[in-house]
């Protein structure tokens, strides 16, 4: 999956900050997807493809709601919400599941693209879909064996590869947050990759981290970028955003 922030887009250093979310204008380039992973075993009926309104994949996202929402903000602080449509609930990010128009997007207010915490943003659809959403966690301890999905790279060099067609799946734990570097342990998760090279690539950023618990699925991270700031996907840890941090501002932002 990924290692920095893993949107599809141009790979060029002065965007090797924190977010490489290309815009959604710019889809067609590189984004973040799983190194390492696997075809989806299963449909995740909330699993969402945030695209340009030609139909190109730039990041990931979460059905919370039948009308809203979560992905990273760096996906979406620059972007208008008459450029992006979103595909949700298929394996396929060029066809099925339900296809839907944007009304807003709204980054965390606290992001600014420069340091740690607060990369998640809420997407306002224009219209409910009859997709099954994901509910939240109530939290995400270390330890925790969670799985994360989406259609960034499969290779680990930047740009090397497209994204794939087909949703990709990995197994993976939340790991103590000293393992990461450059992430707010309060409201981040430090995410492991098996094997030393595994893990989220570009392409992948906004993309769920869930777990399983009661018979299906909750949320407990959206993917945010590299975790030991290395261009090259997989060859440490992750950081997601703890989305299970952010319930307050989710549900006061949303109407409850």
């Amino acid at each position: 999956m990924r290692a920095r922030s893993l949107v599809i887009g141009v790979f060029a250093a002065a965007t090797a900050i924190l977010g490489l979310a290309a815009p959604a204008s710019a889809a067609g380039g590189n984004h973040p997807h799983i190194v390492g992973g696997s075809d989806a075993d299963q449909t995740y009926s909330f699993m969402v493809s945030l695209q340009n309104a030609s139909g190109d994949h730039f990041c990931g996202g979460s059905l919370i709601k039948p009308d809203w929402v979560v992905t990273a903000a760096h996906c979406v602080v620059n972007e208008s919400a008459g450029n992006v449509q979103v595909r949700i609930g298929s394996t396929d990010r060029t066809q099925g599941g339900e296809v839907a128009q944007v009304s807003d997007l709204i980054p965390n207010p606290n992001y600014d693209g420069q340091g740690a915490g607060n990369d998640i943003a809420l997407v306002h659809l224009a219209a409910p879909v009859q997709a099954a959403p994901i509910s939240i966690a109530g939290s995400a301890q270390v330890g925790t064996q969670s799985r994360i999905i989406g259609w960034g790279q499969t290779c680990s060099q930047p740009g090397a590869c497209g994204a794939p067609q087909t949703l990709q799946q990995l197994d993976v734990s939340v790991l103590d947050a000293g393992q990461c570097t450059g992430i707010d342990g309060s409201v981040e998760l430090c995410t492991s990759n098996p094997g030393g090279t595994a893990g989220a690539c570009y392409g992948d950023s906004g993309g769920p981290q869930i777990v399983q618990a009661g018979g299906g699925w909750q949320l407990i991270g959206d993917t945010s970028r590299s975790g030991n700031g290395d261009s090259t996907c997989a060859t440490g840890p992750s950081i997601y955003t703890n989305v299970t941090a952010y319930v307050d501002w989710i549900t006061q932002t949303t109407g409850g």
